[in-house]
């Protein structure tokens, strides 16, 4: 090879360009990459074969066979050559080729005897590299190994493109999955700092409507209250809608009263019915009483379709009828039925009503409010069913909307609990966790109104503090305060108090997977404002019932045992098998054991089962051990380690039925 000759393509700049855009030199090897080269190698039966690349003053093999280097300057590689041409070059004796024949790589280093070499021409024109087969024997390819060579070359440029594409998919992904954060943190954020003004507002309001006032003050009450209950609607709608695209909303599967919930529904929405428009619920008589399912969503479908027909519908009637269409040993299928003979929508705009922010009219807004997103956020949720809704309308006739879900068969009566009224409850003194002085207020008068007795904490660790030093029979807890916030105070409560008062969470910062979080930190209950006074009351009674251990249902973390098991579902069931068979007898003779002051076997019996419960994250339950624990080795078991022993118990129960479910 003639040295002095530096062949430098034409178009070397856009070239240089081309090939740093895809970012492929110095990467590490790759399968797609290498079973070319392997291929190469076999079709032509050479003992070396290699995909590089040419840069400004080397060439970068990205797989080689035979080669045994990364790199070669770009001045005495073969290859320099064959990207100054549009097609494969093939030399078949280098010692009679007048370029090749002198050069070292032909007389000495590689031994070079056979060349065959294809440009890697991008899809815009540029050669950036070559595909190459190389023999230290002379040579001569037949043409369908010159074919297997372009199209393998073909093949490498292919892949070039797809894992650009992929890196600029992954990019993309992050920029949006970046944004999604954003997007979530500043509706948490801004549903926080709206609805924390909202529900003094609300709950003012309520105060207010409760004492003396004249027929015009009234008025006005009840206009502010109907303006407060719309703003809210708006918050929630955008919420929802932000739960759904982050695909954070599911659909929960718990027993439900599918006829108490839709008979809710109808008395809820019936005081809205205006004068001249009948209202009327049908339900099939073969309609099961008590269904799997999620009863929120459903409520929320329903809602929304019924307070559009309600809206839209001056006179006539609108009817809801549920009717049981379909029927299988697991499930029952049930077409749910909105009907009403108002308005009606154009036949053109059928095809864009469950589009966000689009209504039937331009006027509608105006005329009737809302925001356009009602429509929308049911049909996401009845897609979540796994169904479809239909609408058949007529312009003037009125509309009808319709979608059938299958609901889980329960093999589950439902027992008639009887509710704690306010008498029941007496005194109780509960400690409020709030740092929001205009909420502090409105919560102190209504708990006044419910004639009990409130301290206030104005952040977590003042809470804590107050809890050391005063008997509490219930705390109320916002989640975002200074110094300590919500879910540290609670974790701070059940794990290092090892107390077991009942917390409920109050809230203005209601966003993706919020209620699920307070459960599985430890909460009671969870309350979200604005509240309403009822609500609230509701949710005391239920959790100073005596039935507070089985509101909320343990969750079980496996996030370690996944980390474990290294993707092998069978060592998981395998440990949840050995957990559900040697556990609860492990707590019966650790109970036998404290029974019988048996401090050595305590010990031993404690100290093993903390290992088990730490696997399945069970830290409550670990700490309840350990002080067992503690007070074996001091020789002397308190009414508080008795206590915990008989917690324990209980919780184990409740653990390994949820073992079971998974």
């Amino acid at each position: 090879m003639n040295t002095k000759e530096k062949p430098v393509p034409n178009n070397e700049i856009g070239r240089l360009a081309a090939l740093k855009r895809y970012n492929i030199l110095d990467t590490l090897p790759e399968d797609a990459f290498d079973d070319a080269t392997k291929l190469v190698s076999y079709i032509c039966g050479v003992p070396i074969a290699h995909i590089s690349f040419i840069d400004e003053t080397r060439q970068w093999f990205k797989s080689e066979i035979g080669v045994g280097v990364s790199e070669v300057p770009r001045e005495i590689s073969f290859c320099q050559y064959t990207i100054m041409d549009s097609k494969m070059v093939e030399i078949p004796d280098t010692f009679l080729n007048e370029r090749f024949k002198d050069d070292p790589n032909v007389t000495g280093g590689f031994k070079v005897r056979f060349y065959a070499g294809v440009p890697l021409t991008t899809p815009d024109g540029y050669n950036i590299g070559t595909l190459c087969a190389v023999d230290h024997v002379t040579k001569e390819l037949n043409e369908n190994q010159r074919n297997a060579l372009s199209i393998v070359a073909k093949h490498v440029i292919n892949q070039l493109e797809l894992r650009t594409k992929n890196i600029e998919l992954d990019v993309q992904k992050k920029i949006a999955e970046r944004a999604v954060l954003a997007k979530d943190s500043f509706l948490a954020n801004m549903s926080h700092e709206i609805r924390t003004p909202l529900n003094a507002i609300i709950g003012f309001t309520d105060l207010l409507a409760q004492t003396k006032l004249d027929a015009v003050q009234c008025d006005y009450i009840d206009s502010v209250q109907i303006a407060g209950e719309n703003l809210l609607l708006i918050i929630n709608d955008i919420l929802d809608l932000s739960k759904i695209e982050s695909g954070n909303l599911t659909i929960e599967e718990h027993p439900f009263n599918l006829k108490k919930t839709l008979k809710h529904v109808y008395n809820f929405l019936k005081v809205k019915v205006p004068a001249d428009v009948e209202f009327n619920l049908f339900l099939d008589a073969d309609m099961p009483e008590i269904v799997i399912g999620d009863s929120g969503r459903l409520n929320q479908i329903l809602v929304n379709l019924i307070g559009n027909a309600l809206k839209f519908t001056e006179e006539g009637e609108v009817t809801v009828s549920v009717k049981k269409v379909d029927e299988t040993a697991d499930y029952n299928s049930l077409r749910f039925s909105v009907k009403d003979t108002g308005t009606g929508i154009a036949e053109e705009k059928l095809t864009t009503i469950f589009e966000r922010f689009t209504q039937a009219e331009e006027s509608t807004t105006r005329k009737f409010g809302g925001t356009g997103l009602g429509l929308n956020i049911v049909k996401q949720l009845v897609e979540l069913h796994n169904a479809t809704i239909h609408v058949k309308s007529k312009q003037g006739r009125g509309s009808e909307f319709s979608f059938v879900i299958n609901y889980k068969k329960a093999d589950y009566t439902e027992v008639e609990t009887q509710a704690l009224s306010e008498e029941h409850l007496g005194s109780i003194k509960i400690l409020l966790c709030e740092d929001n002085i205009l909420n502090q207020k409105l919560a102190k008068s209504v708990i006044d109104n419910f004639g009990f007795e409130l301290d206030i904490a104005e952040n977590g660790q003042a809470g804590i503090d107050l809890l050391l030093q005063n008997n509490y029979d219930l705390v109320l807890m916002d989640l975002q305060m200074p110094v300590k916030d919500g879910y540290q105070t609670t974790q701070y409560i059940r794990n290092e108090m090892n107390s077991n008062i009942p917390i409920i969470a109050m809230t203005a910062h209601s966003l993706v997977g919020e209620q699920k979080r307070c459960f599985d930190s430890g909460m009671n209950g969870y309350v979200p404002k604005p509240f309403k006074q009822q609500v609230l009351l509701e949710a005391i009674k239920a959790v100073m019932s005596k039935d507070t251990t089985n509101i909320i249902k343990r969750k079980i973390d496996l996030s370690y045992l996944d980390e474990m098991a290294c993707g092998n579902p069978n060592f998981i069931q395998e440990m949840i098998n050995l957990f559900i068979e040697k556990v609860p007898s492990q707590v019966a003779q650790l109970q036998e054991a404290i029974h019988k002051n048996d401090n050595d076997s305590v010990k031993k019996f404690a100290h093993n089962m903390k290992s088990s419960l730490d696997i399945f994250m069970l830290k409550d339950l670990t700490n309840c051990l350990s002080i067992i624990e503690e007070e074996a080795e001091l020789g002397q078991f308190s009414t508080e380690a008795k206590e915990k022993m008989n917690s324990l118990s209980d919780e184990i129960v409740e653990v390994v039925k949820s073992l079971k479910e998974l």
